[in-house]
């Protein structure tokens, strides 16, 4: 029987075959956590200079610090090491390529048949600007310890670079 998944699973036999993490901790090494796009182009722990361990990797559409986001970062703040949040969007991103959530849901109900109104995207054609809210939103959180180290970069898709954004 053949399924959609065979050439994952078959990947991952080979990736176990060669597996040699299994001594890895399971703390944020480097004490980094990345909140970051799930857009495929991004690969944030080479983009970052970092290794398997060294980070928590936190990915949704548009790299938005979401309530699940803010939730994972007290979870790695107290108990996994994160010392330092880096928010990292990107360039030609659809999150932000849009003029608000109203035309993603538009753009699914008519390509696909498909009512996604009970959603909430956080779209924002404004990246910059939403950062900054993102950044206040994680230096702003009662939950999340004092002293955290927090800062914002925009990756560019085009180039690999990441630009420090001060905000």
């Amino acid at each position: 029987m053949t399924s959609a998944f065979d050439d994952v699973f078959a990947a991952n036999a080979d990736y176990a075959a060669r597996f040699r993490h299994a001594d890895l901790a399971p703390r944020a090494e480097r004490g980094l956590a990345v909140v970051t796009c799930m857009d495929s182009r991004i690969d944030p722990l080479a983009a970052l200079g970092l290794s398997l361990g060294d980070a928590k990797i936190l990915r949704n559409a548009g790299g938005r610090v979401t309530d699940n986001v803010l939730a994972n970062l007290v979870v790695g703040a107290y108990l996994l090491n994160v010392t330092r949040i880096l928010v990292m969007p990107h360039t030609r991103c659809k999150m932000a390529s849009v003029s608000g959530d109203a035309e993603v849901h538009d753009l699914i109900e008519r390509e696909h048949g498909v009512d996604t109104r009970s959603l909430d995207f956080g779209t924002d054609s404004d990246q910059l600007a939403a950062l900054r809210r993102d950044l206040e939103r994680i230096r702003h959180h009662p939950l999340l310890p004092q002293g955290l180290e927090v800062a914002g970069a925009v990756y560019d898709v085009e180039t690999g670079r990441v630009s420090p954004a001060d905000l």
